[in-house]
C-alpha cells in the first residue's frame, strides 16, 4: 500500500476549476482549490496553472488569497497539457550529499508524478546522511520550487524513508515496474514500453555500487522486470534522470508535437 505523502504533493496540489473560464475575467476558486494554495504558498499576485475541466490548462493570476477564499484571473490558455498521461513513480535508493536534491529537482522537471526515498543493503542511511549534511527538511522546498519553475499543475508526491520491503510491496501492485540492474541482462527500456500501452510505471533505482543479488531476485518474484539503459554505467543520479526520460519520450510526453502561442510567463 502507497505510503502517505510527506509534502502535499500529487494530485490534491492542482487548482482546479469547476468550469471553464472566461479570459480576463475574475472568478472565486472553489474550497478545494483554496487549501491547494497552501501547498504552493500562493499569495496574491502569483501566477499558477489552473486545471479545466477536459484537461484545459490556464495560467491565472491570484488577486486574492486567504484562509478561507481566493480569486484569480485566467489571462492564457496553455496549447498543450502539462501532465504527462504517464504516471511515473521513482523508487530512489538514498544517496549521499547533495545528488538527492538533484534528483528531486530533474524529476520534477521530468514530469514524474511520485518520488519514494529507500534503503537498500548497499544505500546510504538517512541517519548517516543526515550527519553528513543536515537537508532533508529542504526536500519539499526543493519540489515545490521547481514545480513553480516547470510550471507544473501539480507538486510530485514525496514518500518518506522507506526500506527495500515497502518497495517491494508498493512494486507488486503496480502496472509495470522495470528495475535497473547493470549486473545481469536486460531488455532495453524502450522496447520494453513499446510492448503494450501503460498509463502508469515504476521505476526503480539502486544505489552507488549497485543492487545485491538477493534484492534482484526478491524484486523480480514481486512483478518487476530487470531493463537496461545502454552500455554505459551511470552514477545513481543519472541513471534516474535518464530512466525518467526515457519513459517520457516513450509513453510520456516528451515526444509530443507542441504548439506554441509565445507566452512566456
Amino acid at each position: 500500500m502507497p505510503w502517505p505523502c510527506v509534502n502535499q504533493g500529487g494530485p490534491g496540489s492542482q487548482i482546479c476549476l469547476v468550469a471553464n473560464p472566461i479570459l480576463e475575467k475574475e472568478l472565486a476558486l472553489p474550497s478545494e482549490s483554496v487549501r491547494a494554495l497552501t501547498f504552493w504558498q500562493a499569495r496574491n499576485g502569483q501566477i499558477v496553472t489552473l486545471v479545466a475541466p477536459g484537461e484545459r490548462y490556464f495560467r491565472g493570476r491570484l488577486t486574492e488569497v486567504s484562509d478561507s477564499s481566493a480569486k484569480v484571473v485566467p489571462f492564457v490558455e496553455l496549447p498543450f497539457p502539462v501532465e504527462s498521461p504517464l504516471s511515473i513513480t521513482v523508487f530512489q535508493a538514498l544517496p549521499e550529499k547533495e545528488r538527492f536534491e538533484l534528483i528531486l529537482q530533474k524529476l520534477t522537471e521530468i514530469g514524474v508524478h511520485r518520488i519514494v526515498p529507500f534503503q537498500s543493503t548497499r544505500s546510504t542511511t538517512l541517519s548517516e546522511r543526515e550527519m553528513a549534511q543536515k537537508k532533508a527538511h529542504r526536500w519539499p522546498s526543493i519540489l515545490l520550487k521547481a514545480s513553480l519553475q516547470c510550471r507544473r499543475a501539480m507538486i510530485p508526491e514525496l514518500a518518506p524513508v522507506v526500506d527495500w520491503t515497502h518497495v517491494l510491496e508498493e512494486i507488486s501492485a503496480s502496472q509495470e515496474a522495470l528495475l535497473f540492474y547493470e549486473r545481469q541482462e536486460g531488455q532495453g527500456v524502450g522496447s520494453i514500453l513499446r510492448q503494450r500501452q501503460l498509463n502508469s510505471l515504476a521505476l526503480i533505482i539502486g544505489p552507488e555500487g549497485g543492487f545485491c543479488n538477493n534484492e534482484v531476485l526478491l524484486a523480480q518474484k514481486k512483478g518487476a522486470r530487470v531493463a537496461s539503459l545502454g552500455p554505459r554505467i551511470f552514477r545513481t543520479e543519472t541513471a534516474a534522470i535518464v530512466a525518467a526520460t526515457v519513459c517520457q519520450m516513450v509513453s510520456g510526453d516528451l515526444d509530443t508535437d507542441v504548439k506554441t502561442n509565445n507566452y512566456t510567463g
